[in-house]
Protein backbone atom coordinates (compact mmCIF):
# COMPACT_ATOMS: atom_id res chain seq x y z
CA UNK A 1 0.00 0.00 0.00
CA UNK A 2 1.36 3.70 -1.30
CA UNK A 3 0.21 6.08 1.65
CA UNK A 4 -0.45 9.75 -0.09
CA UNK A 5 -0.65 12.93 2.72
CA UNK A 6 -2.10 15.89 0.96
CA UNK A 7 -4.42 18.53 1.96
CA UNK A 8 -5.52 19.62 -1.27
CA UNK A 9 -8.03 17.49 -2.39
CA UNK A 10 -7.46 17.55 -6.12
CA UNK A 11 -4.03 16.39 -5.88
CA UNK A 12 -5.38 13.29 -3.39
CA UNK A 13 -7.29 12.12 -6.39
CA UNK A 14 -5.14 12.62 -8.79
CA UNK A 15 -2.50 10.67 -7.23
CA UNK A 16 -4.80 7.96 -6.10
CA UNK A 17 -6.19 7.69 -9.86
CA UNK A 18 -2.35 7.08 -11.86
CA UNK A 19 -1.32 5.08 -8.69
CA UNK A 20 -4.77 2.35 -9.00
CA UNK A 21 -3.92 2.63 -13.46
CA UNK A 22 -0.72 1.50 -13.02
CA UNK A 23 -1.26 -1.38 -10.75
CA UNK A 24 -0.53 0.38 -6.92
CA UNK A 25 -2.94 0.33 -3.87
CA UNK A 26 -2.97 3.97 -3.02
CA UNK A 27 -4.76 4.89 0.44
CA UNK A 28 -4.91 8.98 0.68
CA UNK A 29 -5.65 11.20 4.14
CA UNK A 30 -5.50 14.83 4.68
CA UNK A 31 -3.62 15.76 7.63
CA UNK A 32 -0.68 14.48 9.83
CA UNK A 33 -2.86 13.64 12.29
CA UNK A 34 -4.16 10.78 9.96
CA UNK A 35 -1.20 10.13 7.98
CA UNK A 36 0.21 8.94 11.83
CA UNK A 37 -2.18 6.85 12.72
CA UNK A 38 -2.23 5.15 9.41
CA UNK A 39 1.67 4.69 9.78
CA UNK A 40 1.27 3.32 13.43
CA UNK A 41 -1.72 1.24 12.60
CA UNK A 42 -1.18 0.08 8.67
CA UNK A 43 1.75 0.06 7.95
CA UNK A 44 2.53 1.82 4.03
CA UNK A 45 5.42 0.32 1.33
CA UNK A 46 5.76 3.64 0.77
CA UNK A 47 4.51 7.78 1.57
CA UNK A 48 4.39 10.16 -0.71
CA UNK A 49 3.94 13.60 1.45
CA UNK A 50 3.14 17.17 1.27
CA UNK A 51 5.40 19.32 3.24
CA UNK A 52 2.12 22.05 3.56
CA UNK A 53 -0.37 21.39 5.80
CA UNK A 54 -1.80 25.30 7.20
CA UNK A 55 -2.02 28.90 6.15
CA UNK A 56 2.17 28.79 6.80
CA UNK A 57 3.17 27.77 4.00
CA UNK A 58 7.08 27.73 5.47
CA UNK A 59 7.30 23.67 5.29
CA UNK A 60 8.23 23.23 8.80
CA UNK A 61 4.50 21.02 9.70
CA UNK A 62 5.64 19.21 6.79
CA UNK A 63 9.73 18.54 8.16
CA UNK A 64 7.99 17.44 11.48
CA UNK A 65 5.54 15.00 10.20
CA UNK A 66 8.87 13.48 8.37
CA UNK A 67 10.00 13.54 11.41
CA UNK A 68 7.62 11.84 13.32
CA UNK A 69 7.15 8.95 10.42
CA UNK A 70 10.83 8.25 10.76
CA UNK A 71 10.29 8.04 14.62
CA UNK A 72 7.72 5.36 14.25
CA UNK A 73 8.95 3.51 11.24
CA UNK A 74 12.92 4.42 10.54
CA UNK A 75 12.88 2.00 7.24
CA UNK A 76 9.77 3.67 5.47
CA UNK A 77 10.53 5.22 2.50
CA UNK A 78 9.26 8.46 2.33
CA UNK A 79 8.79 10.75 -1.51
CA UNK A 80 8.22 14.79 -0.62
CA UNK A 81 6.33 16.47 -3.06
CA UNK A 82 7.30 20.61 -3.20
CA UNK A 83 7.16 23.23 -5.42
CA UNK A 84 9.54 24.02 -7.56
CA UNK A 85 10.35 27.16 -5.21
CA UNK A 86 10.47 25.33 -2.44
CA UNK A 87 13.63 22.72 -3.25
CA UNK A 88 15.73 24.03 -0.32
CA UNK A 89 12.92 22.53 1.97
CA UNK A 90 13.07 19.08 0.10
CA UNK A 91 16.66 19.16 0.74
CA UNK A 92 16.17 19.48 4.47
CA UNK A 93 13.57 16.64 4.07
CA UNK A 94 16.28 14.56 2.29
CA UNK A 95 18.89 15.51 5.26
CA UNK A 96 16.30 14.13 7.81
CA UNK A 97 15.55 10.93 6.01
CA UNK A 98 13.19 11.19 2.89
CA UNK A 99 14.16 9.18 0.18
CA UNK A 100 13.59 11.20 -2.53
CA UNK A 101 11.56 14.54 -4.03
CA UNK A 102 9.20 15.52 -7.03
CA UNK A 103 8.00 19.06 -7.65
CA UNK A 104 4.86 20.26 -8.57
CA UNK A 105 3.67 20.53 -11.13
CA UNK A 106 4.67 16.37 -11.50
CA UNK A 107 5.64 14.45 -14.71
CA UNK A 108 3.57 11.14 -14.37
CA UNK A 109 6.34 9.20 -16.01
CA UNK A 110 8.83 10.76 -13.90
CA UNK A 111 6.97 10.19 -10.92
CA UNK A 112 5.70 6.59 -11.23
CA UNK A 113 9.70 6.15 -11.90
CA UNK A 114 10.69 7.19 -8.85
CA UNK A 115 8.78 5.39 -6.80
CA UNK A 116 9.49 2.04 -8.84
CA UNK A 117 12.99 2.85 -8.31
CA UNK A 118 12.48 3.39 -4.21
CA UNK A 119 10.30 0.59 -3.58
CA UNK A 120 12.51 -1.62 -5.08
CA UNK A 121 15.72 -0.47 -3.11
CA UNK A 122 13.65 -0.69 -0.48
CA UNK A 123 12.54 -4.30 -0.88
CA UNK A 124 14.28 -6.79 0.75
CA UNK A 125 17.47 -8.79 -1.22
CA UNK A 126 17.41 -12.71 -1.53
CA UNK A 127 19.74 -13.86 -1.44
CA UNK A 128 21.47 -11.35 0.76
CA UNK A 129 23.95 -9.44 -1.74
CA UNK A 130 26.71 -9.32 1.28
CA UNK A 131 27.39 -13.34 0.77
CA UNK A 132 27.74 -13.00 -2.15
CA UNK A 133 31.51 -14.00 -4.05
CA UNK A 134 33.36 -13.06 -6.47
CA UNK A 135 32.56 -16.42 -8.61
CA UNK A 136 28.96 -16.25 -7.66
CA UNK A 137 28.52 -12.52 -8.38
CA UNK A 138 29.59 -13.13 -11.90
CA UNK A 139 27.12 -16.19 -12.15
CA UNK A 140 24.71 -13.81 -11.54
CA UNK A 141 25.75 -10.99 -13.26
CA UNK A 142 27.86 -9.36 -16.01
CA UNK A 143 31.04 -7.74 -14.44
CA UNK A 144 33.56 -9.51 -17.15
CA UNK A 145 35.47 -6.16 -17.59
CA UNK A 146 36.27 -5.54 -14.22
CA UNK A 147 39.45 -7.19 -12.58
CA UNK A 148 40.09 -8.47 -8.93
CA UNK A 149 38.41 -9.94 -5.73
CA UNK A 150 39.32 -7.56 -3.12
CA UNK A 151 36.86 -7.31 -0.86
CA UNK A 152 36.66 -3.39 -0.98
CA UNK A 153 35.88 -3.95 -4.70
CA UNK A 154 33.68 -7.13 -4.17
CA UNK A 155 31.70 -4.23 -2.01
CA UNK A 156 31.07 -2.11 -4.73
CA UNK A 157 30.15 -4.32 -7.08
CA UNK A 158 27.43 -6.11 -4.56
CA UNK A 159 25.81 -2.32 -4.24
CA UNK A 160 25.95 -2.66 -8.47
CA UNK A 161 24.08 -5.58 -8.79
CA UNK A 162 21.94 -4.53 -6.15
CA UNK A 163 20.97 -1.42 -7.66
CA UNK A 164 21.31 -2.36 -11.56
CA UNK A 165 18.18 -3.31 -11.89
CA UNK A 166 16.64 -0.38 -10.74
CA UNK A 167 16.36 3.25 -12.25
CA UNK A 168 18.10 4.84 -9.19
CA UNK A 169 20.80 7.63 -10.02
CA UNK A 170 24.29 6.32 -8.76
CA UNK A 171 27.19 8.75 -7.95
CA UNK A 172 30.31 7.08 -8.24
CA UNK A 173 33.14 8.74 -6.55
CA UNK A 174 36.74 8.03 -6.63
CA UNK A 175 40.32 9.00 -7.31
CA UNK A 176 41.27 9.49 -11.32
CA UNK A 177 42.41 6.29 -12.97
CA UNK A 178 40.29 3.86 -10.70
CA UNK A 179 38.03 2.77 -13.21
CA UNK A 180 34.74 4.69 -12.72
CA UNK A 181 33.86 4.48 -16.49
CA UNK A 182 33.78 0.67 -15.88
CA UNK A 183 31.24 0.46 -13.01
CA UNK A 184 28.79 3.00 -14.86
CA UNK A 185 29.05 0.82 -18.10
CA UNK A 186 28.18 -2.35 -15.67
CA UNK A 187 25.07 -0.31 -13.88
CA UNK A 188 24.29 -0.42 -17.19
CA UNK A 189 24.78 -3.88 -18.88
CA UNK A 190 23.25 -5.09 -15.82
CA UNK A 191 20.02 -2.93 -16.31
CA UNK A 192 16.85 -3.01 -17.70
CA UNK A 193 17.81 -0.44 -20.30
CA UNK A 194 21.35 -3.13 -21.53
CA UNK A 195 19.84 -2.98 -24.95
CA UNK A 196 19.74 1.05 -25.11
CA UNK A 197 21.84 3.88 -25.71
CA UNK A 198 25.14 4.15 -23.30
CA UNK A 199 25.86 7.56 -23.81
CA UNK A 200 29.40 8.90 -22.23
CA UNK A 201 29.56 12.88 -21.49
CA UNK A 202 32.82 14.32 -19.85
CA UNK A 203 31.41 17.14 -18.17
CA UNK A 204 34.96 18.54 -17.51
CA UNK A 205 35.32 19.42 -21.23
CA UNK A 206 32.38 21.31 -21.75
CA UNK A 207 32.46 25.20 -21.30
CA UNK A 208 29.36 27.17 -20.14
CA UNK A 209 28.46 28.75 -23.51
CA UNK A 210 28.27 25.49 -25.04
CA UNK A 211 26.59 23.61 -22.58
CA UNK A 212 23.23 23.75 -24.03
CA UNK A 213 24.13 23.09 -27.33
CA UNK A 214 26.13 19.63 -26.41
CA UNK A 215 23.50 18.52 -23.83
CA UNK A 216 20.31 19.52 -25.35
CA UNK A 217 21.11 20.14 -29.15
CA UNK A 218 19.94 23.14 -31.38
CA UNK A 219 18.37 24.03 -34.16
CA UNK A 220 19.60 25.31 -37.57
CA UNK A 221 20.23 28.65 -37.25
CA UNK A 222 19.53 28.77 -33.43
CA UNK A 223 22.80 30.68 -32.62
CA UNK A 224 25.69 32.36 -35.18
CA UNK A 225 27.70 29.09 -35.87
CA UNK A 226 24.36 26.72 -35.80
CA UNK A 227 25.09 25.60 -39.37
CA UNK A 228 23.18 22.21 -39.11
CA UNK A 229 20.59 20.85 -36.74
CA UNK A 230 22.22 18.74 -33.77
CA UNK A 231 21.12 16.40 -31.79
CA UNK A 232 21.73 17.11 -28.11
CA UNK A 233 23.49 14.35 -25.23
CA UNK A 234 20.46 13.78 -23.73
CA UNK A 235 18.21 13.30 -26.69
CA UNK A 236 21.22 10.20 -27.91
CA UNK A 237 20.92 8.56 -24.30
CA UNK A 238 16.92 8.82 -24.10
CA UNK A 239 15.73 5.34 -23.52
CA UNK A 240 18.96 4.37 -21.72
CA UNK A 241 21.62 5.42 -19.52
CA UNK A 242 23.49 8.93 -19.95
CA UNK A 243 27.05 9.11 -18.01
CA UNK A 244 27.99 12.15 -16.84
CA UNK A 245 31.76 12.16 -15.85
CA UNK A 246 33.75 14.65 -14.06
CA UNK A 247 30.27 16.26 -13.12
CA UNK A 248 32.41 18.21 -9.94
CA UNK A 249 33.74 20.53 -12.59
CA UNK A 250 30.54 21.42 -14.19
CA UNK A 251 29.54 25.97 -13.24
CA UNK A 252 26.90 26.72 -11.21
CA UNK A 253 25.16 28.44 -14.08
CA UNK A 254 25.05 24.99 -16.27
CA UNK A 255 24.01 23.13 -12.89
CA UNK A 256 20.84 24.57 -12.70
CA UNK A 257 20.07 23.55 -16.13
CA UNK A 258 21.55 19.99 -15.40
CA UNK A 259 18.50 20.30 -12.41
CA UNK A 260 15.79 21.44 -14.41
CA UNK A 261 16.33 18.25 -16.50
CA UNK A 262 17.11 15.94 -14.45
CA UNK A 263 14.17 16.85 -12.05
CA UNK A 264 11.54 17.26 -14.92
CA UNK A 265 12.72 14.92 -16.99
CA UNK A 266 11.81 16.98 -19.75
CA UNK A 267 14.42 19.65 -21.91
CA UNK A 268 14.01 22.09 -25.10
CA UNK A 269 16.30 22.38 -28.15
CA UNK A 270 18.12 25.38 -28.60
CA UNK A 271 15.89 27.22 -31.31
CA UNK A 272 12.94 25.46 -30.67
CA UNK A 273 10.53 25.88 -27.99
CA UNK A 274 8.76 22.69 -27.93
CA UNK A 275 9.68 20.63 -24.66
CA UNK A 276 10.82 16.95 -25.29
CA UNK A 277 10.38 14.46 -22.89
CA UNK A 278 12.87 11.70 -21.56
CA UNK A 279 13.34 8.36 -20.21
CA UNK A 280 16.91 7.66 -19.09
CA UNK A 281 18.86 6.50 -15.88
CA UNK A 282 21.50 9.11 -15.01
CA UNK A 283 24.95 8.08 -13.41
CA UNK A 284 27.33 10.58 -12.46
CA UNK A 285 31.17 10.15 -11.44
CA UNK A 286 33.67 12.40 -9.85
CA UNK A 287 37.10 12.42 -8.13
CA UNK A 288 36.40 15.34 -5.99
CA UNK A 289 34.42 15.72 -2.83
CA UNK A 290 31.18 16.84 -3.62
CA UNK A 291 29.52 17.45 0.23
CA UNK A 292 32.95 19.45 0.45
CA UNK A 293 32.00 21.73 -2.25
CA UNK A 294 28.27 22.22 -1.57
CA UNK A 295 29.89 23.57 1.97
CA UNK A 296 31.95 26.36 -0.42
CA UNK A 297 29.07 26.96 -2.39
CA UNK A 298 30.88 25.45 -5.80
CA UNK A 299 27.85 22.80 -6.38
CA UNK A 300 24.23 22.84 -5.69
CA UNK A 301 22.96 21.01 -2.88
CA UNK A 302 19.57 20.18 -4.68
CA UNK A 303 21.71 18.99 -7.79
CA UNK A 304 24.06 16.81 -5.04
CA UNK A 305 21.07 15.39 -3.53
CA UNK A 306 19.10 14.33 -7.09
CA UNK A 307 22.28 12.45 -8.24
CA UNK A 308 22.87 10.61 -5.02
CA UNK A 309 20.47 8.21 -4.39
CA UNK A 310 23.13 5.33 -4.18
CA UNK A 311 26.90 6.28 -3.84
CA UNK A 312 29.11 4.17 -4.53
CA UNK A 313 32.95 4.72 -3.60
CA UNK A 314 35.38 3.11 -5.82
CA UNK A 315 39.42 2.15 -3.23
CA UNK A 316 42.37 3.32 -4.57
CA UNK A 317 44.50 0.44 -6.03
CA UNK A 318 47.47 1.26 -3.33
CA UNK A 319 43.74 -0.12 -1.19
CA UNK A 320 43.45 -3.19 -3.16
CA UNK A 321 47.05 -4.40 -3.37
CA UNK A 322 46.08 -8.13 -3.76
CA UNK A 323 44.59 -7.04 -7.16
CA UNK A 324 47.63 -5.93 -8.73
CA UNK A 325 48.90 -9.59 -9.98
CA UNK A 326 45.35 -9.88 -11.31
CA UNK A 327 45.00 -6.88 -13.24
CA UNK A 328 49.09 -7.21 -14.63
CA UNK A 329 47.83 -10.56 -15.99
CA UNK A 330 44.28 -8.81 -17.63
CA UNK A 331 46.77 -6.44 -19.28
CA UNK A 332 49.65 -8.96 -20.60
CA UNK A 333 47.00 -11.68 -22.08
CA UNK A 334 45.54 -8.60 -24.13
CA UNK A 335 49.23 -7.32 -25.40
CA UNK A 336 49.88 -10.74 -26.20
CA UNK A 337 47.17 -10.30 -29.05
CA UNK A 338 47.78 -7.11 -29.66
CA UNK A 339 51.37 -7.70 -30.09
CA UNK A 340 51.23 -10.98 -31.71
CA UNK A 341 53.46 -11.73 -28.76
CA UNK A 342 52.00 -15.68 -27.18
CA UNK A 343 54.73 -16.54 -24.70
CA UNK A 344 54.75 -12.46 -23.19
CA UNK A 345 54.44 -13.16 -19.51
CA UNK A 346 55.42 -11.19 -16.27
CA UNK A 347 57.79 -12.62 -13.26
CA UNK A 348 57.03 -13.51 -9.85
CA UNK A 349 59.16 -10.94 -9.07
CA UNK A 350 58.26 -8.47 -11.23
CA UNK A 351 54.72 -9.06 -9.71
CA UNK A 352 55.95 -8.65 -5.90
CA UNK A 353 57.85 -5.39 -7.16
CA UNK A 354 54.66 -3.59 -8.87
CA UNK A 355 52.62 -4.55 -5.83
CA UNK A 356 54.64 -2.26 -3.47
CA UNK A 357 54.21 0.76 -5.79
CA UNK A 358 52.11 3.35 -5.13
CA UNK A 359 50.57 3.99 -8.46
CA UNK A 360 48.98 7.19 -7.57
CA UNK A 361 47.60 6.93 -11.38
CA UNK A 362 45.82 3.71 -10.20
CA UNK A 363 44.91 0.98 -12.67
CA UNK A 364 45.75 3.50 -15.86
CA UNK A 365 48.84 4.33 -14.63
CA UNK A 366 49.55 0.51 -13.62
CA UNK A 367 47.97 -0.18 -17.56
CA UNK A 368 50.62 2.46 -18.81
CA UNK A 369 53.25 0.99 -16.95
CA UNK A 370 52.94 -1.97 -18.09
CA UNK A 371 52.15 -2.23 -21.90
CA UNK A 372 55.62 0.91 -22.04
CA UNK A 373 57.46 -2.13 -20.57
CA UNK A 374 56.31 -4.74 -23.19
CA UNK A 375 57.04 -2.29 -25.87
CA UNK A 376 60.78 -1.22 -24.91
CA UNK A 377 62.27 -4.54 -23.25
CA UNK A 378 61.29 -6.89 -26.04
CA UNK A 379 61.92 -10.01 -23.57
CA UNK A 380 59.09 -12.58 -23.53
CA UNK A 381 59.49 -12.52 -19.66
CA UNK A 382 59.53 -9.40 -17.92
CA UNK A 383 61.08 -8.59 -14.80
CA UNK A 384 61.31 -5.88 -12.14
CA UNK A 385 64.37 -3.99 -13.92
CA UNK A 386 62.45 -3.85 -17.05
CA UNK A 387 59.52 -1.92 -15.30
CA UNK A 388 61.71 -0.18 -12.96
CA UNK A 389 63.38 1.25 -15.98
CA UNK A 390 59.70 2.26 -17.44
CA UNK A 391 59.00 3.59 -14.08
CA UNK A 392 57.74 7.49 -14.29
CA UNK A 393 56.96 9.07 -10.24
CA UNK A 394 54.41 11.54 -9.81
CA UNK A 395 56.03 14.95 -10.16
CA UNK A 396 56.71 16.60 -6.98
CA UNK A 397 53.30 18.89 -6.07
CA UNK A 398 54.65 22.14 -5.54
CA UNK A 399 54.24 23.86 -2.07
CA UNK A 400 52.51 27.05 -1.63
CA UNK A 401 53.93 29.70 -3.04
CA UNK A 402 56.53 27.95 -5.23
CA UNK A 403 57.31 27.53 -8.43
CA UNK A 404 56.54 23.98 -10.25
CA UNK A 405 60.59 22.66 -11.24
CA UNK A 406 61.29 23.23 -14.85
CA UNK A 407 59.70 20.48 -17.35
CA UNK A 408 57.10 19.23 -14.99
CA UNK A 409 54.33 21.82 -16.28
CA UNK A 410 53.29 23.53 -19.52
CA UNK A 411 52.97 27.37 -19.60
CA UNK A 412 49.45 26.95 -20.41
CA UNK A 413 48.82 24.20 -17.39
CA UNK A 414 50.38 27.11 -15.11
CA UNK A 415 48.47 29.63 -16.36
CA UNK A 416 45.22 27.64 -16.15
CA UNK A 417 46.53 27.10 -12.14
CA UNK A 418 47.20 30.67 -11.51
CA UNK A 419 43.33 31.03 -13.07
CA UNK A 420 41.60 28.53 -10.84
CA UNK A 421 43.66 29.62 -7.55
CA UNK A 422 42.68 33.45 -7.85
CA UNK A 423 39.07 32.52 -9.04
CA UNK A 424 38.86 30.75 -5.44
CA UNK A 425 40.89 33.63 -3.75
CA UNK A 426 38.41 35.97 -4.62
CA UNK A 427 34.85 33.89 -4.24
CA UNK A 428 34.52 34.22 -8.28
CA UNK A 429 34.61 37.87 -8.59
CA UNK A 430 35.21 38.01 -12.15
CA UNK A 431 36.40 41.53 -11.76
CA UNK A 432 38.68 41.58 -8.96
CA UNK A 433 40.19 38.54 -10.46
CA UNK A 434 41.00 40.10 -14.05
CA UNK A 435 42.67 43.29 -12.01
CA UNK A 436 44.59 40.74 -9.66
CA UNK A 437 45.95 39.04 -13.32
CA UNK A 438 46.69 42.19 -14.84
CA UNK A 439 44.42 41.17 -17.86
CA UNK A 440 41.49 42.70 -18.96
CA UNK A 441 37.24 41.15 -18.45
CA UNK A 442 37.17 40.09 -22.06
CA UNK A 443 40.88 38.67 -22.06
CA UNK A 444 40.03 36.49 -18.70
CA UNK A 445 36.90 35.61 -20.24
CA UNK A 446 38.33 34.19 -23.17
CA UNK A 447 41.25 32.44 -21.06
CA UNK A 448 38.41 31.09 -18.91
CA UNK A 449 36.65 29.16 -22.28
CA UNK A 450 39.77 28.10 -23.55
CA UNK A 451 41.08 26.27 -20.05
CA UNK A 452 37.08 25.09 -20.00
CA UNK A 453 37.28 26.54 -16.22
CA UNK A 454 33.30 27.04 -14.66
CA UNK A 455 32.70 30.54 -13.49
CA UNK A 456 29.70 32.20 -13.22
CA UNK A 457 29.01 34.95 -15.60
CA UNK A 458 28.57 38.67 -13.46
Amino acid sequence: MILIIDDDIAVRTSLRLLLKQHGYAPEAVATPAEALRMVENTPPELVLMDMNYSLDTSGQDGLRLLARVKRLRPALPVILITGWGSIALAVEGMKAGAAEFITKPWNNEALLQTIGTVLALAAPDAPDPAALSRRQLDAQYDFRAIVGQDARLLHVLRSVGQVAATDASVLIEGESGTGKELIAEAVHQNSRRSRQPFVKVNLGGISASLFESEMFGHRRGAFTDAKADRQGRFELANGGTIFLDEIGELDLSSQVKLLRVLQDRTYEVLGDSKPRRLDIRVICATNRNLAELVQQGRFREDLFYRINLITVRLPALRERPEDIPLLVQHFVDGLRATYHRPALKVGTRARHWLQEQPLPGNIRELKNLVERAVLVSGKDELGPEDFQAQFQPAPRVAAAGELPEPGTITLDALEAQMIRRTLEHYSGNISRVAKALGLSRGALYRRLEKYAIPFDAE
